[in-house]
């Protein structure tokens, strides 16, 4: 094992902050647009990036073109970092967000697509500062690395090491032989998809402003909205809502299925055991939830009286609506679930666990893993019955490699393991029991609202200093699949062999 390269490291960041540097710019544009008071300090930070992206590139130039895996380990995380450290400069320059800690803790939560905030009044804002907190969402959404792995080639570079440090996943379908092709194409799905719920929100009754904003946090399944009541305050459009569901399942679902989909291969897409499962899971988990809603929770009737159906349409919109939103880790709210019924704030809470698809915007375990996890603990009963058997396990009508069933186990062994620990930080930290569980299971699993002093209404700007410091960590940790990130704490990793 060589030695690091450390120049094609640090010459990436130098991309990834000309990439922040831009999409700062669109920001200040769009606070110049609304002439919202913002635009000088929004500008101000866009070139301070910019700056520093063309110095670190200019540092570097003859840097050795080559990327390792370990080197692609440490770009990914590091480059999270750098973005989101970056990314604060709108927030402290403007005085939107006073203080470092603050800053950065809403910073990486947007880029990690968390959603949890800190904020009590989201809606003084000013306009560019609300759309580059969108933004933030939009470019963390589908992979600052997968970014960057699209305009590699400018560079000579090849993008493999990094796309599998990126999606770490049992998930292997590529759209396209070369890395970079299928960078282009998953954008090019998620650049529509945000640009479709946009126009159908702006019909449906929103303003272009918060259609766009919304239709970023939704595809990126972050869950920022630009008001203190997120969906709630649209409870009397129930259409918007109906569209941001649909919007936050195909987010939550695996973006090469859409674009099999758009190719006409659906029954591809229908046969898929983890979309089969992804829907099921969604269907049982929100029929179960409407019906203790509807017959055990409280609505008032003004949260309901504008449709035909009153209460029973009310109380399935507000299941559906939070049962899409925590399994694939939006976090937008239309209700409160943690004041329905004690059953129901512990179901939210395992929902928390389960995450989205392989290969989607979301967070958490992610279904697939869920899938052979179980598989492989029910063929262990065969496996008792039949010693000298070899039974694998089969997905999708194919053979699972152990080295696969491994790490997935391992996976879920380390996140398990991270929850509590992360538990019992908040904990010694100050936090009650219900909290401290609540927001280690949401900040690891970038959900966002989570229980107890966080919950759906509330936010997380409560926290001592240290604990937003923490589930910072835990954000990324999420994110980035554990892994990508742990691996940097193992002093073999930074050995010279």
């Amino acid at each position: 094992m060589t030695g690091l390269n450390y120049r094609i490291i640090i010459h990436l960041m130098g991309s990834l902050l000309l990439f922040n540097g831009g999409f700062m710019l669109i920001a200040a544009l769009v606070s110049g647009i609304y002439d919202d008071g913002a635009t000088l300090d929004i500008t101000l930070a866009a070139i301070c990036t910019l700056l520093l992206g063309i110095l670190a590139m200019f540092y570097t130039r003859g840097h050795s073109k080559e990327v390792q895996r370990r080197e692609g380990y440490i770009i990914v995380t590091l480059g999270w970092l750098v973005m989101s450290l970056s990314g604060v400069m709108p927030y402290i320059f403007s005085g939107a967000i006073p203080g470092m800690t603050n800053a950065f803790f809403e910073t990486i939560s947007g880029y990690t697509t968390t959603g949890a905030s800190i904020l009590d009044d989201i809606e003084v804002l000013p306009k560019g500062i609300l759309f580059w907190r969108s933004l933030t969402h939009w470019i963390g959404g589908m992979g600052i690395i997968v970014l960057a792995i699209a305009i590699l080639p400018l560079l000579g570079i090849g993008g493999m090491q990094l796309f599998s440090a990126e999606a770490p996943g049992p998930n292997t379908d590529k759209l396209h032989p070369r890395i970079t092709d299928t960078a282009k194409r998953l954008w090019l799905i998620y650049f529509g998809y945000t640009a479709a719920e946009t126009l159908l929100l702006s019909i449906a009754g929103m303003s272009f402003f918060d259609a766009i904003n919304h239709s970023m946090a939704t595809l990126s399944t972050g869950g920022f909205s630009t008001k203190n009541a997120s969906l709630a305050y649209w409870s009397n459009q129930p259409l918007i809502q109906y569209i941001v569901i649909f919007f936050m399942f195909l987010a939550g679902s695996n973006f090469v299925l859409s674009y099999f989909a758009f190719k006409g291969k659906i029954q591809r897409v229908l046969r898929d055991e983890e979309f089969k499962f992804y829907g099921i899971i969604m269907v049982i988990f929100t029929l179960a939830t409407a019906l203790v809603v509807y017959f055990m929770a409280n609505f008032e009737i003004s949260d309901y009286y504008p449709m035909p159906f009153g209460l029973a349409e009310s109380s399935f919109r507000h299941a559906l609506f939070q049962v899409v939103a925590v399994i694939t880790t939006t976090g937008f709210v239309t209700a409160d679930f943690t004041a329905w019924t004690p059953f129901l704030t512990v179901f939210f809470f395992g929902l928390m666990f389960i995450g989205g698809s392989a290969g989607s915007t979301a967070g958490g375990i992610k279904v697939m893993r869920h899938i052979l996890i179980i598989k492989n603990g029910l063929l262990e009963f065969k496996r008792t019955l039949h010693p000298s058997a070899i039974i694998p396990v089969r997905f999708n009508n194919k053979t699972v490699s152990e080295h696969i069933v491994y790490n997935i186990i391992a996976f879920f062994v380390l996140y398990m393991l991270l929850f509590i620990i992360g538990s019992l930080v908040l904990s010694f930290l100050g936090l009650d029991f219900v909290s401290a569980i609540g927001g280690a299971a949401s900040s690891l699993g970038n959900v966002g609202p989570a229980l107890g002093d966080l919950n759906p209404v509330s936010n997380y700007n409560s926290l001592p200093m240290m604990g937003k410091w923490w589930c910072s960590f835990l954000m990324l940790a999420g994110r980035l699949e554990l892994f990508t990130v742990l691996i940097l704490f193992n002093p073999y990793f930074w050995k010279k062999v």
